[in-house]
């Protein structure tokens, strides 16, 4: 089946009931990134057809999510960043233990209006014009982007701030995670940045290329240029490939390590999420580029092993492909 990315059986999966109300049904608690949340809600609903156990999956965004993670409040949480220093340091204050597992790599797409002519592609510069901390109150005209584009006014979405989206783009754009202009239209809702930029011929938005792949007769994506290189658009295949940089990054599982030893039903869901046989095919349904059966098997054994820790050092990298997951 196709998953939509905001369905109505995803809806009810939020609200069913307050935190503390679900932990004492006994539903596995799923959180985090709305960028991942396609794919959490896709293994949860598989999961509960299949076993009738309860998941209930939030979206707080990524960092939102790793708090909550953090102090025990959930089993897993979904991530389009690596975890940074600091959520490592909360986890440890209260005694969580991580397993860290790539679930899919994801390309960031830059959109704009289908009218908008003038902005087929862009240089990664370009961007940092646009949504730079020295952009906020001074950039408000495509044309302070470049010269060549037309004299008119700029209307800027993207993720919020609590997203890892955010904190990749400004990562990999500006060059600092964080750093950007503070008067655009920070959104963890990916949707409000569709509209915002399928109804405003003058404006620009990013967020993850799923979505952007179930909006594509409302909005156009932006090629991008980096380093000098050539323009590049964001597709499944090129972020696969690795041509399409420096937005193009992995997405992340992570699951409380004591969870999985001690409740056979947080174990059981995590075997499921990362079963080659079914798994691609259902991250394949979300729009996302599954990684190769061997990563899914990876993922299991780590499971299994109880592996914690992360393999990265607290923050994002960019130019991360498939074989590098596939190597640590």
């Amino acid at each position: 089946m196709k998953h939509s990315l905001l369905t109505a059986s995803a809806l009810s999966l939020v609200a069913m009931a307050p935190l503390s109300v679900m932990a004492q049904s006994g539903a596995i608690q799923v959180d985090g990134s709305s960028t991942v949340f396609p794919i959490s809600e896709a293994f949860a609903e598989e999961y509960q057809n299949e076993t009738g156990n309860r998941v209930v999956v939030g979206i707080s965004g990524t960092g939102g999510g790793f708090k909550k993670f953090c102090r025990g409040e959930t089993s897993f949480s979904g991530a389009s960043r690596p975890i940074k220093n600091s959520e490592k340091e909360l986890c440890a204050e209260n005694g969580i233990e991580f397993v860290e597992m790539p679930v899919a790599m994801d390309a960031l797409a830059v959109i704009v209006h289908p009218q908008n002519d003038w902005a087929s592609c862009m240089t990664t510069d370009e961007l940092a014009t646009a949504y730079g901390p020295e952009a906020q109150g001074e950039v408000d005209n495509w044309n302070q982007i470049n010269p060549d584009y037309p004299d008119r006014d700029l209307a800027l979405f993207g993720a919020g701030t609590d997203s890892g989206t955010y904190d990749y783009f400004t990562f990999a754009v500006v060059g600092e995670e964080g750093a950007s202009r503070g008067d655009f239209t920070a959104t963890e809702d990916d949707n409000i940045t569709i509209q915002g930029v399928s109804t405003n011929p003058n404006a620009m938005g990013f967020l993850g290329l799923a979505y952007v792949e179930e909006n594509r007769s409302r909005v156009n994506a932006v090629e991008i240029s980096y380093n000098g290189g050539d323009c590049v658009a964001p597709t499944t295949e090129t972020a696969g490939s690795g041509e399409y940089q420096p937005l193009t990054r992995p997405l992340f599982m992570y699951a409380n390590a004591e969870d999985l030893k001690e409740d056979p039903q947080v174990l059981d869901f995590a075997e499921y999420m990362f079963n080659a046989d079914k798994a691609p095919q259902l991250v394949r349904e979300t729009g996302y580029l599954a990684l190769p059966d061997s990563a899914f098997d990876q993922g299991l054994a780590k499971i299994e092993a109880g592996t914690t820790g992360s393999y990265f050092d607290g923050g994002s990298e960019i130019g991360v492909s498939v074989s590098d997951l596939l190597s640590n």
